[in-house]
This record gives structure tokens, sequence and C-alpha cells, in this order.
């Protein structure tokens, strides 16, 4: 296994939450190509298993452990799985995150013609707990999961790093999605809170902001069955100067920059944007 960027991890241990979803998988494979011992996290431990067996194969050290980071006593469990097969986290990846239908609004823009269609979810039909459910997932999960991970980091006095996953969304608030915007924006927040009040443990704490990736959780908003683009993937596409999505494997080049403690050694509360030009162009 060869790691790029000449980002040695020998003898770390790396925590991925959200293992098994298509972008945190590659990042846990990438750690393990560095050297990582990786302990894939995810509510859904199938998935995690296979992420881990395909390192695993490939000559890595992985494992797979089911956490649910909305529950400490899930977390509490996963770290003492991680603590006596791999030791004390050296590198945390906050990758769980995502949205809900519950929090989504069928328009862009208000139509009063809509307003008291039962059948179409506007702004005022959004649900609190579908916004609650969106704002955990992506906030209180890395809050929780930093608590219960970054404590040895913090002790030890060999510090550490604390990548958490932000979004385009944190920028600029995309239609249809508030509550996933504004719950991005917030990672994006506490990354430079917990940078901050960190520092004096020499721990950097840094975040990936993602343009458009296909994912499985998105793949359906941007291909239709037949596999066309849906009108949202070209709207996409016309405000993204490269004109294409990205691939998982251009997130990895950023990771392993801000994981090394030597190119990136004064590098700290940082949101580092991966979008094609996404967030520099301003559609004309």
């Amino acid at each position: 296994m060869n790691c790029p960027f000449n980002t040695d991890l020998s003898g770390k241990t790396a925590v991925v939450t959200g293992g098994g979803g298509v972008l945190c998988a590659a990042f846990s494979e990438e750690l393990a190509k560095c050297g990582a011992r990786v302990a894939v996290l995810d509510i859904n431990l199938d998935a995690a298993k296979k992420v881990a067996d395909k390192i695993k194969e490939n000559g890595g050290t992985a494992i797979a452990v089911h956490a649910n980071c909305l529950d400490r006593a899930s977390l509490e469990s996963a770290k003492s799985i991680v603590d006596k097969e791999f030791g004390p986290c050296d590198i945390l990846i906050n990758g769980a995150g995502g949205n809900n239908p519950k929090a989504t609004t069928a328009n862009e823009y208000f139509d009063k013609k809509t307003i008291k269609d039962p059948s179409v979810q506007d702004f005022f039909d959004i649900s609190p707990d579908g916004i609650r459910f969106v704002f955990d997932l992506n906030v209180t999960a890395a809050f929780l999961t930093t608590q219960v991970f970054a404590a040895d980091m913090a002790e030890s006095g060999k510090g550490g790093n604390i990548i958490n996953i932000s979004s385009m969304n944190a920028y600029r608030p995309l239609t249809k999605i508030p509550a996933y915007s504004a719950a991005k924006a917030a990672v994006s927040n506490l990354t430079q809170w917990l940078a901050v009040h960190f520092a004096n443990a020499n721990i950097r704490v840094n975040a990936l902001a993602p343009g458009f990736f296909v994912s499985n959780q998105n793949r359906t908003l941007l291909f239709k069955q037949d596999g066309t683009p849906t009108e949202r993937t070209e709207k996409i596409l016309r405000g993204t100067p490269m004109k294409r999505f990205g691939r998982a494997e251009e997130l990895l080049g950023a990771l392993l920059f801000l994981l090394n403690d030597d190119a990136a050694s004064f590098i700290t509360g940082v949101i580092l944007p991966i979008d094609g030009g996404f967030s520099a162009y301003s559609g004309v």
C-alpha cells in the first residue's frame, strides 16, 4: 500500500465516523494506505465491515465498530473497543452527517398556490423534529464524538488532529434544504471554536467543505431512475466552473495535507473548500 503526499501515519489510530458511506470509506482507505490503524465507525455495521474488510484485503489494518454518534453510551462502547484493539485515538474524522426529507422544501421559492396543498411540503410544513434531527446528525454528533474521542488527545500532551466535514452550504445556503445548510454553517463555526479551545493542547482542528459529490444520500436527487441528470443537477453544473461533480478521491489530497503535522503544523481552524470553483463563481 502506497501513501501519496508523503504523509506517514504509521503508529497512529484513526477513528472515522460515518465510515461506511462513500466519502468516508475513501477517507478510511486512504488513512490505512498511509499506515494508520483505522477504526471504521458507522451505525450500519455491515457497511462499516465492508470498508474494513477491503482495507485488510489491501494490506491495511482496520476494524469495523458499531456506533450511534447521537448516543454517548454507544460512543463510549465504541471507544472501549478502539482502545483495546488499537490504543487511544490520534486522528478523528467526524464524517457522520446528512439531511432529512422532513427538513426539506419541495419548492425553491415560496409559492402561495401550494401553501395549503397537503401534497407539497413548503417552509411552513417543515417539521421541528426534522430540523432537530438534521442539527443533531451534523452538529451534536460531531460535538459528542469529539468529547468522547478527543479527551485522550488532550490529556496525553501529544496532541492530535480532528477533521470535521462542512459543506458549500455553509458558505451559501442552497435552496430547499434550510436545516442542512444551517447545520453545516454550525459545523464550520464549531470547527473554529474547537481549534481555539484545543490550541494549547496541540490539537489541530480543521474542516473540509466539499462541493458537489455524488453519494448514496443524494443520488436520487441528482439523477433520474434512467440515469439522466435531474434539473437540480443541471443547475449545479452550471454553477460549477469545472462543469462536473467531484470524485471521492479528489478530497484525499486536502485530507492528507491537513493531517500532515509537518506540512500543516501551523494550520488550524480552517474550512477548506474543495468544490471545482463553485464558491468562486458569481454566475456571470
